[in-house]
């Protein structure tokens, strides 16, 4: 194995966070906290949970020090609470009643015992041969480490970093992936968030509140403290339980780790290098962590494991050899993600420890628990000096200067980047217009489209010039709330947003009672753009446009939540999911009981801008266009391999006209063209089109498996070593699952762009995808384009262009099959000639669409294909939010309508209106 390849300089960005590190003990919370460092962060503070060591019916809470270093730890608070018991100079336990709050503002204590000593032989938590509280069993908390929890207090000395603790209440009361403080039936859609905190009072609180107020107290200790780094590297049920706790009470959640393992190996863009399978292990390696297995848990390891080093090269290799002794270990195993093995920190880089924990062979119990599980109770830890080196140069070499920042881009999107080094090399990559491909019939068709997905509209009050986006917002919010009470649905209804504003400096007013909408994890996933004056000749401020899916079950709607900063992708900056999917069966109400698991998905992924995720700044530095081009695609990549994306039907690029040069909107039309071409046509594998992958990674998150063993999805977006050894969900494009004439040709799905006024944070792209495609079966999609002059041959009216994306899949459970059509017709601007001012249809599309449905299949009478949503050149058509021939339709109801200064289609022509229409049929 290679060596960890030498860290870099960390990516600038604002000004360092304070951090409240929580730490278990084991390698992941450790090297989070020193990717908090490596990235301009003060850790101030370190948090811990532990088994309650009390009688039944008390908790417990303990402040420790070390001697505080000048440049990590702020000067420590007094007691403010005299009625608990100051802690004295040794580490102990303060108890209290449970119902009772720890002190807001408790003291660390001073320093353990010497160095050299055995620390805490008869204090309780310490493991000395006095405790007779001492916890007999691993806790085996699905989530928290608590195997040697006994050595914890120490690393307040080893590190000078003041320790909080507190024990563990509650068990694990939601067992699935998503954590709401309110209960399990605000996650089900079963019941609103009131009625499950009246539940509260009468169920056991779920383990993760144990967090709240040992949080809280260490606030009030130090007030500094505005961020929280965990340790979750696969974990979506630790990483949103942190998440929770850390939004509510005002801290930024900090995740480096989080993805860590696929991401680029290392900094340099130049030479990427593909992440190997113990690349996390060299990294800790690397930087000088002792890791030692306390727990082992199957994976081909026993309790001749125990207390091996981890972090290093003998023992991975150990561990490597034997997670692949009965053929190649799950996804993370080999790093312990699916609870395989624990591991227990005894030492670190030296600007970290300054001394290391020890404890004797002698002191190192085995406890077998069955069924493959073992695990070590420690007694009479102590710690030890270590050793001065008299190398002047030796403080400038420590460990913790060679953390490893992953790389901004990875080798797709690196590609993207170099495509677009010229206008040159964009302003002619694809063929003129295509034909109509050849296609199956459908055969008669049944019914026309769903009436489960729907898409509402909702503007603000233009009536008062007086009027406030706030209030226009909060009466859209209303509105929302009384015609989902109308229909019996909740706000878990709400699949995706597009909201428009004229002012992008209203979008953290608008963001916080939009926000009230949802008590509930994952909210809807969202695109938020400026329009300015295009909005709409009056005085609205604000639209909203929902798509409402109101045939859900419970559990059938799944969702991508990440608040965290982490090196992956960007958090979420308001109230909206990455993504959500839901069943496609779901759409036809005879279908709405199938399984979450029930085959073919739809994803809406969120609008994408380029933040650095580890930062959230955007790219500093001028001509950054090709960058931000690349990197927030690469956003939108890395979400849809989250999420199983297979194909996308199609996308729109929008970019601001602020600060843009008048004639630049072609040329940004042909980048985002050349971008989106290449990130579909880039692959790291020979002959990828002509071998298929049968492995299955559909399943639970891997500390949910502690329910359901099932297999880990982990996207890589690229770095196999062979197409066999990726994943199902680690293919986007994946072409099989279209049909031959586009795989053939490897022909994209459409694209254009719109001009408009802002985009949030002042970036300089943003990418939607109207659509992702998720668990399509080999050949179900056929993608086909078609250039009809539908609007008036020979009337000097545009042309038309007409793309079709058509999903047919057979229903679980039923002998019938599901065909929805994505239809995108994309009217061409044309120039105003003598006589004839700029000129485009005011009929609508409904005609074209429907002629082109007509192609697949009978179509009965009355079928009407549903607008998602329509975008206009108010050059061309004067937008009024009134006037429904905007909308194409005529059936009086407001249309989602984006009005954009410009359109334009991938090779950098005008266009006058693109719509996008979904129709949805049942197959006799």
């Amino acid at each position: 194995m290679a060596a960890a390849p030498a860290a870099a300089k960390p990516p600038s960005g604002p000004e360092g966070l304070n951090v409240i590190a929580l730490i278990s003990g084991g390698k992941d919370s450790f090297f989070s906290l020193l990717h908090c460092r490596a990235n301009g962060h003060r850790v101030i503070a370190l948090a811990n949970l532990h088994p309650a060591l009390g009688p039944p019916g008390y908790s417990s809470f303990a402040a420790v020090s070390g001697p505080a270093l000048a440049s990590d730890v702020a000067t420590p608070a007094h007691h403010l609470d005299q009625s608990l018991p100051k802690a004295p100079r040794q580490a102990q336990t303060i108890r209290a009643d449970p119902d009772t709050e720890p002190a807001e503002d408790p003291a660390p204590a001073g320093p353990g015992r010497s160095c050299g000593g055995a620390v805490g032989n008869d204090t309780p938590g310490l493991g000395g041969e006095g405790d007779d509280q001492e916890q007999e069993d691993d806790l085996n908390s699905f989530m928290y480490q608590t195997v040697g929890h006994q050595v914890i207090p120490l690393y307040a000395e080893a590190t000078g970093i003041p320790l909080y603790r507190r024990a563990i209440t509650g068990g694990a009361g939601q067992h699935g992936k998503d954590y709401s403080h309110y209960g399990d039936s605000s996650l089900s859609g079963s019941g609103t968030a009131c009625e499950a905190r009246a539940a509260d009072d009468t169920e056991e609180a779920d383990e993760t509140e144990s967090m709240v107020p040992l949080l809280r107290a260490i606030k009030a200790a130090h007030p500094e403290a505005n961020a929280i780094c965990a340790g979750a590297i696969l974990s979506t049920y630790q990483r949103t339980r942190v998440e929770s706790v850390a939004t509510r009470l005002g801290l930024v959640p900090l995740a480096f780790l989080w993805k860590f393992p696929v991401l680029p190996a290392t900094w340099s863009e130049e030479d990427p290098l593909a992440p190997t399978e113990t690349q996390l292990l060299d990294d800790m390696a690397a930087v000088g962590l002792e890791a030692r297995l306390v727990k082992v848990s199957s994976g081909g390891l026993d309790d001749s494991f125990l207390w091996t080093n981890v972090a290093s090269p003998a023992g991975r290799d150990m561990v490597q050899r034997a997670m692949w002794r009965f053929g190649p270990a799950e996804t993370g195993a080999v790093i312990g993600e699916g609870g395989e093995f624990e591991t227990l920190v005894l030492d670190g880089p030296a600007r970290l420890f300054r001394k290391r924990v020890v404890v004797d062979e002698a002191d190192r119990q085995v406890i077998k628990e069955g069924g493959g599980s073992a695990w070590l109770k420690l007694r009479n830890a102590r710690l030890e000096e270590k050793e001065k080196t008299t190398d002047p140069s030796d403080d400038d070499n420590d460990g913790e200067d060679k953390v490893r920042i992953p790389g901004l881009l990875e080798p797709r999107f690196i590609s993207v980047q170099d495509a677009l080094k010229t206008a040159e090399e964009t302003a002619a990559f694809l063929g003129e217009g295509e034909q109509a491909v050849t296609l199956p019939r459908l055969g008669r068709l049944q019914i026309g489209t769903s009436e489960e997905l729907q898409q509402l509209c909702f503007l603000g009050d233009a009536s008062s010039r007086s009027a406030s986006v706030e209030a226009e917002t909060r009466s859209i919010v209303e509105q929302i709330r009384q015609g989902l009470r109308v229909a019996a649905l909740l706000p878990s209804a709400i699949v995706s947003a597009t909201i428009l504003l004229r002012r992008m400096a209203d979008f953290p007013a608008i963001n916080s009672i939009y926000g009230e909408l949802f008590d509930a994890p994952n909210p809807p996933s969202r695109v938020t753009i400026a329009c300015g004056g295009l909005l709409s000749p009056g005085d609205v401020n604000i639209a909203v446009y929902l798509n409402v899916h109101s045939g859900l079950q419970p559990g059938q709607r799944q969702g991508l939540h990440v608040q965290s900063r982490s090196y992956w992708a960007p958090a979420n900056i308001g109230p909206y999911s990455q993504a959500i999917s839901v069943p496609v069966a779901s759409l036809a109400a005879a279908d709405a009981n199938v399984a979450t698991d029930g085959g073919l998905k739809f994803v809406s992924i969120a609008g994408q801008i380029p933040l650095i995720p580890a930062t959230m700044a955007l790219p500093a530095g001028d001509n950054t266009m090709r960058l931000q081009l690349a990197l927030s695609l690469q956003h939108l990549w890395r979400i849809g391999l989250d999420t199983d994306v297979q194909w996308w039907t199609s996308a729109v690029a929008y970019f601001p006209s602020s600060g843009v040069q008048p004639d630049a909107m072609p040329l940004n039309a042909r980048l985002a063209g050349k971008a989106w071409e290449t990130a579909h046509r880039w692959s790291p594998f020979e002959d990828s089109l002509d071998e298929d992958d049968d492995e299955d990674n559909d399943g639970p998150d891997l500390w949910e498996s502690k329910f359901n063993r099932g297999a880990m999805s982990l996207a890589a977006g690229g770095g196999y070593r062979d197409i066999s050894d990726a994943p199902e969900g680690s293919l986007l494009p994946k072409w099989s699952v279209v049909d031959p004439a586009t795989r053939a040709g490897k022909k994209t799905p459409p694209l254009f762009t719109a001009e408009v006024v802002e985009l949030p944070r002042g970036a300089g792209v943003e990418w939607h995808a109207h659509l992702g495609i998720a668990k399509a079966s080999d050949g179900s999609i056929t993608s086909r384009t078609l250039l009809q002059d539908s609007l008036g041959a020979g009337s000097g009216r545009s042309l038309v262009d007409v793309h079709q994306t058509i999903i047919a899949q057979q229903t679980p459970g039923e002998a019938k099959e599901i065909a929805v059509v994505q239809t995108v017709v994309a009217e061409r601007y044309a120039p105003p000639t003598s006589g004839n001012s700029k000129t485009g249809s005011g009929e609508g599309h409904g005609p074209v669409v429907l002629a082109a449905l007509a192609q697949l299949g009978d179509v009965v009478q009355g079928c009407r294909p549903s607008l998602v949503v329509r975008y206009v050149d108010v050059e061309i058509y004067p937008l009024e939010f009134g006037a429904t021939r905007m909308s194409g339709e005529d059936d009086g109801r407001l249309a989602p309508v984006v009005p954009c200064a410009s359109l334009w289609d991938a090779r950098g022509r005008r266009l006058a209106s693109v719509g996008v229409y979904q129709s949805v049929f049942e197959k006799d």
